[in-house]
């Protein structure tokens, strides 16, 4: 079995700075040509892609959509594969919580598998969900998966069989994405970033609310 694992393009509130977990925020403009570009690239991968996966948050249908109609595989929509709850931070400015919640947001950035978030959700627990998810999927498939940058990150750990304290180390950009193996129940990470089709339309993900 392969996976191959994208992120979302980017959006509108991605280039504002701004979290956005649970919540909904559309592709930008250059979110859709990297959806586009990104449909491009898979089509031609090998094996060909035989399902499309997706997050049910709109950022992810929209990105896996030009996938779904150059092959004429209908997206099939996941729970599992939504981005972690950031509880209170959704909606909300990631400078605006550097100065008002700097606490956590030490610790998200330094030591964080031991971050809970208010009303929300751990690190540990999201990658339960892709484990559930991915204990589920056919050996038999190729599956294209569109989801978000926690889940991704978390998908090549687990795959490489690294712990929740490297969650911050795997190259992970919008309209790019991972390429996992699965053989004899074992895991692998072929490639951890395919982003050459990004060329001049990569996001500025420098301000982004990670």
């Amino acid at each position: 079995m392969r996976l191959y694992v994208a992120r979302h393009g980017e959006t509108d509130w991605n280039r504002a700075g701004r979290y956005q977990g649970r919540r909904e925020s559309d592709l930008t403009e250059l979110g859709f040509r990297q959806a586009s570009a990104l449909a491009g690239r898979l089509a031609e991968e090998e094996p060909p892609v035989t399902r499309i996966l997706s997050s049910p948050l709109r950022r992810c249908l929209e990105t896996a959509r030009p996938l779904s109609e150059r092959l004429g595989i209908a997206i099939e929509p996941d729970e599992r594969l939504i981005e972690i709850a950031h509880g209170t931070w959704e909606g909300r400015l990631r400078d605006e919580i550097e100065r008002n919640d700097a606490e956590t947001m030490r610790k998200w950035r330094q030591d964080p598998s031991h971050v809970a978030f208010v009303d929300g959700e751990t690190l540990s627990q999201v990658r339960g969900r892709w484990r559930e998810f991915a204990g589920a999927l056919r050996a038999e498939d190729t599956v294209a998966v569109f989801t978000h940058d926690v889940v991704v990150r978390l998908a090549i750990l687990d795959a490489g069989r690294l712990p929740l304290d490297a969650f911050w180390k795997p190259a992970v950009s919008n309209g790019a994405y991972a390429t996992l193996n699965v053989v004899d129940g074992v895991w692998s990470v072929e490639r951890e970033r395919t982003d050459a089709h990004l060329a001049g339309i990569a996001a500025d993900e420098a301000a982004q609310a990670l």
